[in-house]
């Protein structure tokens, strides 16, 4: 949701009907090379050439294995693959935001990696996304990129008012004001989105849901606590009001690449583009902080990324030359170019070369990822946020109240999750 692509319906299309058979691909021979097809939700301008240009790679390295790439959109790819999935025609490969895991993996749709040579470094990457990975005590992906949420913001305009990177909500609030008083520029524009409206539950010490004590928590003490002040946070001096429009993304980012808004919450798949506008020709100018912490002291934001996972639908041939794939598209070699390529960041330790870190925004970044929270590894998890999303706009707007709202999405979850308590 957070990272929407734009793609034409004709590649949406296409990305069907060039997978209608899945792993029995009509094209292949027995005698000759087996051909998978990897379903790809990355940026189709900024990201998507770096992983045409690795496939090339992986084939001539590879003579007995062709790869099919298929560039699918994000916000359309999760349904796209249910629907094949179910119908026995999925893409051998899927680059899986990792809030799909445990839903696929419930269904039977991915194939246990464990013991592959897909999974076969699984030493070497980050155990909290190897940890995003699983489902019942089973690895259903190899993490491929990662991301988290921080606090952005222009090192000049803060510079100019005088002001440190804020360390809790109120502090941002105070810096706000002195921002806009110092330099003319508001100081922060918030985000309606639910997905980052997570940090201030993070803030609290609470979620929409407690898994293990089967608890919808969207509606407790604290989670009023936490979204009240992701509330505040949309009126008062140097504050921006909530855009409610569709654009409103768009409106957020364009405002704060160009320097006119001094801070906003944003994930690293906006490094390349934090870079073209107009307030970071120079590459210094990106602040990069942890998210501030809330009453409870605590600061974190939502592990987010992708995995790769293989289809557990297609025939051995094809999930043995998966497995190869996704090994060698998460190796140390492929994660470093791809992070100095597309400004991703790795999900392994030793691809942060020096080279990689010398891009101020992958360094950033990677100061902030110890305090990324995981999701919880809930089948339905994903499917939590639309109702909020739905809610939150609401109150931001001023539509209906905090309580109303939180009260309605509460509702809503117990539909989605009717085994857990309010």
């Amino acid at each position: 949701m957070r990272r929407g692509i734009a793609a034409t319906a004709l590649v949406a299309s296409f990305a069907l009907a060039a997978t209608a058979c899945g792993g029995s691909d009509s094209g292949d021979k027995a005698d000759g090379p087996v051909t998978i097809t990897w379903w790809d939700t990355s940026n189709a301008t900024n990201e998507a050439p770096t992983y045409q240009a690795l496939i090339k790679d992986f084939e001539a390295a590879n003579k007995g294995i062709k790869v099919k790439y298929v560039n699918v959109p994000f916000d359309q790819a999760q349904n796209k693959f249910d629907t094949a999935a179910g119908a026995s025609g999925a893409p051998d490969v899927l680059r899986s935001d990792v809030g799909w895991t445990p839903a696929f993996a419930k269904k039977g749709y991915f194939l246990p990696l464990d013991g592959t040579e897909a999974l076969a470094d699984q030493a070497k990457f980050k155990p909290n996304l190897i940890k995003q990975a699983q489902y019942d005590g089973k690895t259903y992906g190899v993490p491929f990129v990662t991301d988290t949420l921080a606090l952005v913001y222009n090192k000049q305009l803060f510079e100019k008012a005088g002001v440190e990177a804020p360390k809790t909500w109120d502090d941002l609030k105070a810096a706000a004001a002195t921002i806009k008083s110092k330099t003319g520029v508001d100081g922060y524009w918030g985000s309606t989105a639910a997905y980052y409206a997570q940090t201030f539950l993070y803030g609290e010490g609470t979620d929409t849901v407690d898994a293990a004590a089967k608890k919808i928590t969207v509606n407790s003490d604290a989670a009023k606590k936490g979204y009240g002040t992701w509330l505040s946070l949309f009126s008062g001096k140097g504050l921006h009001k909530a855009d409610t429009t569709a654009d409103a993304y768009a409106h957020i980012q364009d405002a704060f690449v160009n320097g006119k808004v001094a801070a906003i919450i944003q994930g690293p798949w906006e490094i390349t583009n934090f870079y073209k506008g107009t307030a970071f020709k120079d590459k210094n100018n990106l602040g990069i902080a942890t998210v501030p912490a809330g009453s409870s002291g605590k600061a974190g934001a939502p592990t987010g990324g992708h995995n790769l996972s293989v289809y557990a639908g297609s025939d051995s041939a094809h999930q043995k030359a998966a497995e190869k794939f996704v090994g060698f598209m998460t190796s140390a070699k492929s994660q470093t170019q791809i992070a100095l390529k597309n400004s991703t960041l790795p999900t392994r330790d030793d691809a942060y070369t020096a080279e990689v870190k010398a891009d101020p925004g992958i360094a950033g970044y990677q100061s902030v990822l110890s305090s990324a929270q995981p999701r919880v590894a809930l089948p339905e998890y994903s499917s939590l946020l639309t109702p909020l999303d739905t809610e939150l706009l609401k109150i931001a707007g001023g539509k209906e109240s905090l309580d109303k709202g939180l009260g309605n999405a509460e509702t809503a979850l117990a539909k989605l999750v009717p085994d857990f308590s309010k």
